[in-house]
């Protein structure tokens, strides 16, 4: 054999070799089709050929945070919650506390634990703006979006955990309610700045993970148009083509990945829904929270997955009690609904795991539902600094996994076992 000969070979290896890395050595060349898990009519299979039923809980509160899931009410979203914080200890005490609850409120050990329980999916909400140079969640510029969600990536890669990544406050507000951080109304739908955005963010996304398998799909919007507008029928009639201009901007990069749509109405209304053949990796999302846990309670929700022939998933259960709970489990696997229960962890209970908040903290709760209109109000409702401080490094301390105390029954209400 000639040394040329041997050169070509040597040169085609290298080549080859680089085309298989995995993600850990630096993986250059795009996978195939069948390393991702594809949509099957009504099923998802898994790139070794089996079903995939969809078992598993959502990050939420990590990176949306939600106020109720600290103990707060009025005080409830992402937004008004750092303006909270900033009234209490000051803005850089503020963006401090946000550095380390990222670093310390999901970790590598949560994910170990979600695995134990045998669950094979995690849903992870996200805001917008830690793709921007926007002001959140102790940042204005920089933003640490993709670092924290790679570290999610690889967490759940060593774990065979599937994950989901759900825009759960989208540019302009696709809901109009505190849970997408908006200014009260969904402007997404009215806004062509805003949708310019929401797909820009979204191909960087599909880009930065094109050829990660361990990620299930991508959760375009979550909830939207809440069903307090008069105009919510005109609003719904934009929901599709807005999935359709992101899905067009998403498949210039990423063919692989399955989009999931979730109906209007927090995820409850699929009758806008008029065609259901314009991508082959589609599949929808529905929510629901309390009623029967009956199959006539979704069975709206079954009659479109049938209509259309596409997989129906459960993006948002819970906060109900166990008995319910492994009623509804049972209800939906029996109608081929995969599920991802709310949330996997919180201030107290109805979640994985329970934080136990510091008794200093019940300072940082009055202060939030205190009124705070004017300076003087602010000035009269904040307490001493060294408590509040004392607050908010002790809820650090209590929101890591091994602080947190596990709700046994709640996990096992979902089919799922704790060791």
């Amino acid at each position: 054999m000639s040394k040329w000969v041997t050169l070509s070979l040597i040169i085609l290896c290298v080549s080859m070799s680089c085309k298989t890395k995995d993600r850990d050595s630096g993986f250059t060349g795009d996978r195939q089709s069948e390393d991702f898990v594809r949509v099957s009519g009504a099923d998802l299979i898994k790139p070794d050929g089996s079903k995939l039923f969809i078992r598993g809980t959502n990050l939420g509160n990590w990176l949306n945070p939600e106020g109720y899931m600290f103990g707060f009410r009025k005080t409830n979203s992402p937004g008004r919650i750092n303006q909270m914080f900033c009234e209490l200890v000051g803005p850089e005490l503020a963006a401090d506390f946000w550095r380390r609850f990222k670093e310390n409120y999901v970790t590598r050990k949560d994910i170990e634990f979600i695995a134990s329980t045998g669950a094979n999916t995690i849903r992870l909400p996200f805001h917008y703006k830690l793709f921007t140079d926007e002001d959140y969640m102790g940042l204005t510029s920089n933003q640490d979006g993709f670092r924290l969600i790679d570290s999610a990536v690889s967490w759940c890669s060593d774990n065979d955990i599937y994950l989901i990544l759900d825009m759960h406050d989208a540019p302009g507000g696709q809901t109009g309610d505190n849970i997408d951080d908006s200014y009260g109304y969904p402007w997404l739908f009215e806004s062509l700045e805003s949708q310019e955005l929401f797909c820009e963010i979204w191909t960087k996304i599909a880009d930065h993970y094109k050829n990660e398998p361990v990620i299930l799909g991508y959760d375009l919007i979550n909830e939207p148009i809440a069903p307090y507008f008069e105009n919510k029928d005109s609003l719904n009639s934009l929901l599709e083509p807005l999935y359709k201009k992101v899905i067009n901007s998403i498949r210039k990069v990423d063919k692989n990945h399955i989009v999931m749509l979730g109906g209007a109405q927090w995820n409850g209304n699929f009758k806008p829904f008029k065609d259901a053949s314009f991508d082959k990796q589609m599949m929808y999302t529905c929510h629901r929270y309390g009623g029967e846990p009956t199959k006539e309670a979704i069975r709206a929700f079954i009659s479109f997955r049938d209509s259309v022939n596409l997989p129906m998933y459960m993006g948002e259960i819970g906060h109900n009690k166990d008995e319910w709970q492994a009623t509804f489990c049972k209800t939906m696997e029996d109608a081929n609904i995969g599920y991802t229960f709310w949330p996997y962890k919180k201030k107290d209970s109805s979640s994985f795991v329970g934080i136990t908040a510091p008794d200093e903290w019940q300072s940082v709760i009055d202060f939030s539902e205190a009124p705070r209109t004017i300076y003087k109000e602010l000035r009269e409702a904040r307490p001493n600094q060294a408590l509040a401080k004392k607050a908010l490094d002790g809820f650090i301390d209590a929101c890591r996994f091994e602080n947190c105390i596990v709700q046994d029954s709640y996990i096992r209400s979902l089919g799922l076992t704790v060791k």
